[in-house]
């Protein structure tokens, strides 16, 4: 195989690792938090933080548009800090890759950490742990089954990303050229042998993912 057609799968496994990571560290302390808190407006932060799991992919690219664009202070700042914009960037799809693979990993934290038995958290209280060492040794580890079902599953939609992609971060052959907008590029100029290739690279990846999960028992 040329090097043409293992960089959109080198792209997408780098960007989908990256996504997946930033996911998961940001899912499991926002589950924490909100499997052991009430407090007024929960129900609204809790649909605002699902939201990018039942918005048409269009609608997520152009928020991080008009979020990062140049006529924005967040854009404005960016390219103040590193002297360019972070539109049609590697960044940008991992950014878009991010941001539909949250949700995922946030409701899979949240369910773990919600069964998780409060009389043990207690119990490492009053031996003498600390929060962290609560969170880190006990919480999570009881909870582990749920996170890694949520981690496979982010990096597996961090994996598939199109639209956002497409949108925020363009299609730029070695830079930000994924493969679901190669195999998108190859359907339009005809070429289904290379669409095909693509396309078989990608279930294989995704069956394995997925087959992974039952193997783990989570």
């Amino acid at each position: 195989m040329s090097t043409d057609f293992w960089s959109p799968l080198r792209l997408s496994i780098e960007i989908a690792f990256v996504a997946g990571i930033i996911a998961i560290i940001a899912g499991i302390l926002m589950g924490k938090w909100m499997a052991t808190h009430d407090f007024k407006g929960k129900l609204v932060l809790e649909t605002v933080l699902l939201l990018p799991l039942v918005l048409p992919p269009t609608v997520v690219g152009f928020l991080l548009i008009v979020m990062f664009g140049k006529n924005s202070m967040l854009g404005n700042f960016i390219i103040w800090l590193f002297d360019q914009p972070i539109m049609f960037t590697w960044w940008a799809a991992v950014i878009a890759s991010t941001i539909v693979a949250f949700p995922l990993m946030y409701q899979s934290a949240k369910t773990g950490f919600a069964s998780v038995d409060r009389d043990i958290e207690n119990a490492a209280r009053v031996d003498g742990a600390n929060e962290w060492q609560v969170f880190l040794y006990v919480s999570i580890p009881l909870a582990s089954k749920a996170l890694v079902s949520g981690g496979i599953l982010s990096f597996t939609r961090a994996l598939g990303e199109f639209g956002a992609t497409l949108m925020f971060a363009g299609n730029i052959p070695g830079k930000t050229q994924t493969t679901p907008l190669a195999i998108y590029m190859a359907i339009d100029s005809g070429n289904m042998t290379l669409a095909w290739a693509w396309v078989l690279c990608m279930i294989a990846i995704s069956f394995l993912l997925l087959l992974s999960i039952h193997i783990l028992k989570v």
